[in-house]
């Protein structure tokens, strides 16, 4: 077992104390259990990355682009980003294959001080984001079934205690039902699209359509639909939180990565080809739910019903998924002595039980207060500025620790990861932009969490 107290900054490598597979057979505080390999891998990074965004998003972005050719290059483009950013995360997951993901590299490479800070940011946004999805559960499941209009908050709540439940029983229950629900939400959209293109193409539907030209600039409508595209992909990263519990890390995450990576691009690009076929690029601009409006016309009057399943099985995945991964975040901090040592419990199925608690918790609250909404703007900002410390500590961690066993290397490093590096700067450069105020109480939480990080760390040695 790694010391509480050890210091991020020496050059012993953190999960050099990482034991056997056999020797996790029976956790006990600080301990995962080594089980899971390629297939949770993909299943829990295609149910974070694949959300309801894609059934609203292609909208958005052909509006801002008025052409078809356009609208599939952009999504093109996003998962190339995607891909380019697994490259460089897989090379710290596998030379560092511990728990804890973004908070473990930027404490590696920067101190545990700046990685007490990521690894705050980072279990916020993504308890935020169970308490928003939560709702968006309980709005789905009053849509299939009207009697529960009414009790929103309450279906969202018991949604979410109960996959609560279902993790802490243990790892495999949860990562089988991750497997199964994100399987389920993949089947479910390419059930989607061969439907769409069996469906007679809309008037005028082509690759090549054009509307007129849109009121701002190309440029304005590229940058616009980028920003869409780039949240959309959000997740690809997910398969490195449960490093620590793969069998074999080198081997796996990489293939794990990748696979989350090369899925959510195709099934992207598969979506948007088949809302362009059914509907038009016209009818794509201008709807706010395409996915909905193709469903209606394909599968007529139960349209509405398809893709409201779809969406209650996506949330129910995502939730699932921030269930497993942020808890990671929160022991991982504790066995570093960041957080109280009672987080670092795991019980006899594999699963940190304490810090599984206090991730539920924190989203019911959320949930049952309704107070959730500006903290939703202020996470839409801190998620992409997570990634620039990740980026960045590659690039220190190559010079500090150029012995540091790499099983992975980034492709075409420095420049690739130099790349990512500048389109996700230049993407929270956007964000605060388009959103002042919400990005000065983002400044405000990150000095907070850094001065918590100050008093925390004061005096260790």
């Amino acid at each position: 077992m790694l010391s509480p107290a050890a210091n991020s900054d020496t050059k012993t490598p953190r999960w050099a104390g990482i034991k056997s597979e056999t020797q996790y057979a029976r956790p006990r505080s600080g301990h995962l259990l080594r089980v899971l390999g390629v297939g949770f891998g993909i299943a829990v990074g295609v149910g974070t990355t694949i959300g309801s965004g894609i059934l609203r998003t292609p909208g958005e972005v052909a509006g801002q682009l008025g052409s078809a050719s356009l609208v599939l290059t952009v999504w093109i483009l996003g998962g190339v980003y995607a891909l380019l950013c697994c490259s460089s995360v897989t090379e710290l997951a596998t030379s560092l294959p511990n728990s804890g993901g973004f908070y473990a590299y930027a404490s590696r490479a920067f101190g545990q001080r700046i990685g007490f800070v990521i690894g705050c940011c980072n279990a916020m946004v993504e308890a935020v984001a169970m308490a928003y999805l939560s709702v968006a559960l309980g709005e789905f499941a009053a849509g299939l079934f009207p009697r529960l209009d009414g009790h929103v908050r309450l279906v969202g709540v018991t949604g979410l205690i109960l996959l609560t439940l279902l993790n802490w029983i243990g790892l495999r229950p949860g990562s089988r039902a991750q497997e199964f629900t994100s399987a389920a939400k993949a089947l479910g959209l390419i059930g989607l699209v061969i439907a769409c293109f069996v469906h007679p193409a809309a008037s005028g539907a082509s690759i090549l359509a054009k509307l007129s030209v849109p009121e701002h600039s190309l440029l304005l409508g590229l940058i616009l639909a980028l920003q869409g595209v780039v949240v959309t992909y959000d997740g690809w990263y997910a398969p490195i939180y449960f490093a620590e519990e793969d069998q074999d890390p080198s081997r796996n995450l990489p293939r794990s990565m990748m696979g989350t990576a090369l899925s959510c691009t195709a099934i992207y690009l598969l979506v948007n080809a088949a809302l362009l076929h059914t509907l038009g690029m016209g009818h794509l601009a201008g709807s706010l739910l395409p996915a909905a409006d193709a469903a209606m016309l394909v599968f007529g009057s139960y349209g509405r019903q398809f893709i409201l399943f779809i969406s209650v099985v996506g949330v129910l995945s995502t939730i699932n998924a921030g269930l497993m991964l942020t808890p990671r975040i929160l022991f991982s901090m504790a066995r570093d002595g960041l957080l109280p040592q009672n987080v670092t419990t795991v019980n006899k199925g594999g699963t940190p039980t304490v810090a599984l608690f206090l991730c539920s918790f924190a989203s019911i609250i959320l949930v049952l207060t309704g107070t959730f909404e500006s903290l939703i703007a202020i996470a839409a900002i801190l998620f992409v500025a997570n990634y620039l410390p990740v980026f960045a500590a590659l690039l220190v961690l190559r010079r500090k620790e150029p012995d540091l066993p790499r099983p992975y290397k980034a492709w075409f490093y420095p420049w690739t990861t130099l790349c990512v590096l500048v389109a996700s700067a230049a993407f929270l450069i956007g964000s605060v932009i388009g959103d002042l105020r919400h990005s000065l109480f983002t400044v405000i939480l990150i000095l907070l969490s850094y001065v918590a990080a100050i008093l925390i760390t004061r005096g260790k040695a």
